[in-house]
């Protein structure tokens, strides 16, 4: 009876709307979702300003129409991201099935046969958690999560990410994600926001020391993990999942060296779908002694 609390009224017309949304077919979900961004667009001033920033911060060789542009896009891909989380909680396996592409799998495949530890290294690109459940449609993964403070809406994502045989590890919970290292369960892991000073490491991103969660590394102790980096991105007929091959000599025993690693690849993959890519996040708010924080002026 907790969630049938006046206050929570919001939160059930919400998820009405998702479950509503996840019946939409893809071609209309990516339609009305970027004509949803272009509403957000002038709306939310703050989070604009912020990932005005960061665009402009990464990529100083763009003009200030260019970056406008990319921001723009960026709106609109928040804007179908709704859809996408609604995909993710209430979507049928078979409609994301038939929207999936699937590339070189084959090394995530073949270090679940070796009985490795497996980290499944993703990334804040817009359809984060659809990436989550497309992955759970065939293989039992543990995927890394922060519980939100909305109980209901919690309790509401984890059921979403848990129906069809996944598991859900909170992100603080770090005993936890080692058993599963250990008992060989693959664990989907986004470790590329700032979080401040504690557990971090500062390590190079577009040329910006970025604060870079050294945890990656600190699992991936023992020399039997592999750590695959996994792509999921949005494209004109649904989505592309892709393995890379698991990282060579990694952990290498100087967390600077591992996290510049990890942000490389995160880079190389934010080059080819930018506007899809979570520029609304403080990712530089936290900086090395003595260096301006970047978003002072907001």
């Amino acid at each position: 009876m907790e969630f049938f609390h006046p206050k929570y009224l919001p939160t059930w017309i919400l998820i009405l709307l998702m479950k509503i949304g996840a019946l939409v077919p893809f071609r209309m979900q990516v339609f009305l979702g970027k004509n949803m961004g272009k509403l957000f667009y002038p709306l939310f001033s703050t989070v604009r300003k912020v990932a005005t920033i960061n665009i402009q911060k990464c990529f100083p060789e763009k003009n200030k129409e260019q970056v406008s542009a990319l921001v723009k896009k960026h709106f609109e891909s928040i804007g179908v991201s709704v859809f996408e989380t609604a995909n993710a909680y209430y979507g049928r396996d078979e409609k994301i099935q038939k929207l999936l592409t699937i590339e070189s799998e084959h090394y995530l495949t073949d270090a679940m046969k070796d009985d490795r530890g497996v980290i499944i290294l993703c990334s804040h690109f817009m359809p984060l958690m659809l990436s989550s459940r497309a992955l759970s449609l065939k293989h039992t993964i543990a995927s890394i999560y922060r519980p939100q403070n909305n109980r209901l809406f919690d309790k509401i994502m984890v059921k979403g990410l848990t129906n069809g045989g996944g598991i859900m590890i909170k992100n603080s919970d770090t005993k936890a994600m080692i058993k599963a290292i250990k008992n060989a369960l693959p664990i989907w892991y986004a470790p590329d926001q700032d979080l401040g000073t504690k557990g971090t490491v500062f390590a190079p991103l577009f040329g910006i020391q970025a604060a870079t969660i050294s945890a990656t590394s600190r699992l991936a102790k023992g020399g039997n993990t592999a750590v695959i980096p996994y792509s999921f991105t949005r494209t004109d007929e649904g989505y592309n999942m892709s393995f890379s091959a698991p990282l060579e000599n990694y952990p290498s025993g100087d967390l600077v060296h591992d996290a510049s690693q990890t942000n490389q690849i995160l880079e190389a993959q934010i080059r080819k779908n930018p506007e899809q890519y979570l520029w609304i996040h403080r990712r530089f708010k936290t900086r090395p002694e003595g260096e301006k924080n970047f978003y002072a002026d907001i």
